[in-house]
């Protein structure tokens, strides 16, 4: 029976197992925290949005290369993995979102009965156990700083890696297999931090609004735009929105958004509204556009600026906002940069090292929240899991 050693508990790790282990392979999976899912739960938090129902093709648009992600997506898509749940015994529903959840909006059942299935299904688990290296001989010998700082080796006749991004260190995903890998010459983009907040220089009187929401307003980056939410911080800007701009804040020399405080109503309509008005333009404003306190605030920072009601919709219409840099990456909720898909075959083996798979957010991929990040590491460990137990089988 051929052995296949998962290196890394996440959701792509787990999946990664599960698949192989099906498929009759004995399988050993080895995180460095006490126990696995730690980031998964963290997912958890919010009600853990497990995926979006929505068409393939819209899906797959979500990410970087949709082409690439359809064909990622064609064995494990959103009804797959509602599929997959409901064989774990977790009832899912969608959101008037289009989000799905488990019923119960809780990430640690699932976790806690997933992982029962793999016990049931032969899978070994070996935690505290940190990856330290990879050697390639007749089998590929494995290093471990074990409990205690032991020094622990292993061999296997495949290798799976779903050691996360860099983002939510604590969890067990700091980043440090970057180092190794590209020791061994595997090429890798830096991480870098996705779906995270930005800076940007507020007045006092701004971030007395921190906490507060900027809801139904629309924002581009250079040519992308998208509808939604912020959320105004002390130190800028989050949610949704910003967090769909990101790849393109991060390719700007100088990033910048530009908002949209009334996407639902042009340019004439704000200006109706405002007919008569002589003098107090954005107090009248406030009122007659029902501007948002965080809104109003913002936009007061350019009220010297503004000499009439045309240049005042002008403003709210198009408001820029420079940023200075996204917040840290232990602070974002993924990340971007990692294993380029050069250097992965169409299984996510290594071209450089045969029989060493990669998944998850170890890849050079990003998607916005919204169900795509759980979506794309369960599917590319489904893949990698697929590649490893056909490499031992002899198959690729």
């Amino acid at each position: 029976m051929s052995h296949i050693a998962v290196i890394g508990g996440g959701p792509a790790g787990l999946r990664a197992a599960e698949v192989a282990a099906a498929g009759g392979a004995r399988v050993t999976l080895y995180d460095a925290k006490p126990s696995v899912g730690r980031k998964f739960l963290v997912a958890g938090r919010g009600g853990l949005n497990l995926t979006k129902d929505e068409p393939r093709a819209l899906f797959a648009s979500r990410y970087a290369d949709p082409a690439r992600w359809s064909a990622l997506l064609a064995d494990f898509d959103t009804a797959a993995l509602r599929a997959w749940a409901d064989g774990l015994g977790v009832e899912t529903f969608v959101a008037s979102t289009g989000r799905v959840y488990p019923r119960a909006l809780k990430a640690a059942p699932l976790l806690r009965r997933w992982v029962q299935r793999l016990r049931a299904g032969g899978v070994q688990f070996s935690v505290r156990h940190r990856w330290t290296g990879l050697r390639a001989g007749a089998r590929w010998q494995l290093d471990f700083a074990g409990p205690e700082d032991t020094l622990v080796t292993d061999e296997a006749d495949a290798v799976i890696l779903a050691l996360g991004g860099g983002s939510w260190p604590e969890t067990g995903s700091d980043g440090a297999w970057t180092a190794i890998l590209e020791k061994l010459g595997v090429a890798i983009a830096p991480l870098a931090p996705a779906n995270c907040g930005w800076e940007c220089a507020w007045s006092a009187a701004v971030r007395a609004c921190a906490g507060q929401p900027l809801k139904n307003i629309a924002a581009r980056a250079g040519e992308s735009a998208v509808a939604g939410e912020l959320l105004i911080t002390e130190y800028g800007l989050e949610g949704g929105a910003l967090y769909q701009l990101g790849r393109a804040l991060r390719a700007m020399p100088e990033p910048r958004i530009v908002i949209d405080f009334k996407p639902t109503q042009d340019a004439g309509q704000l200006a109706q509204k405002m007919s008569g008005v002589t003098r107090d333009f954005l107090e009248t404003a406030r009122q007659r556009w029902r501007l948002s306190a965080g809104a109003h605030a913002i936009l007061a920072e350019r009220a010297p600026e503004v000499s009439g009601i045309g240049p005042l919709v002008a403003l709210v219409k198009s408001f820029p906002l420079a940023l200075t840099r996204p917040r840290p990456i232990a602070e974002a909720i993924s990340s971007a940069g990692g294993v380029r898909w050069s250097a992965l075959d169409d299984h996510l083996m290594l071209r450089q090292l045969p029989g060493v798979f990669v998944a998850g957010e170890m890849i050079d991929w990003e998607a916005p929240t919204g169900g795509y990040l759980i979506t794309g590491c369960l599917a590319t460990g489904t893949l990698a899991g697929r590649g490893a137990l056909g490499m031992t089988n002899g198959e690729g």
